[in-house]
């Protein structure tokens, strides 16, 4: 199922608050990511709060992005 985002909202414990086309609200734990390549920029709180919506998916100023199909499966339901 390919479902894309449509808003999401960064939290200071490096979680994101996600909604998909479909209505339904998802938090993603970001933590495990964050000594891997690109994605070590985004311990900086400020640098992880730049993320956005792009496209159907999300973004950070620093170019990182995240497939919307990944963030679903690893994703929890709130």
């Amino acid at each position: 199922m390919y479902l894309a985002i449509k808003d999401v909202k960064p939290n200071i414990d490096y979680t994101l608050f996600l909604t998909f086309e479909n209505g339904e609200k998802r938090r993603f734990d970001m933590k495990p990511y964050l000594n891997t390549g690109i994605f070590k920029e985004l311990k900086d709180l400020s640098k992880f709060s730049t993320v956005r919506v792009s496209f159907d998916s999300i973004e950070w100023d620093n170019e990182a992005d995240l497939d919307p199909e990944f963030l679903y499966q690893y994703s929890e339901k709130l």
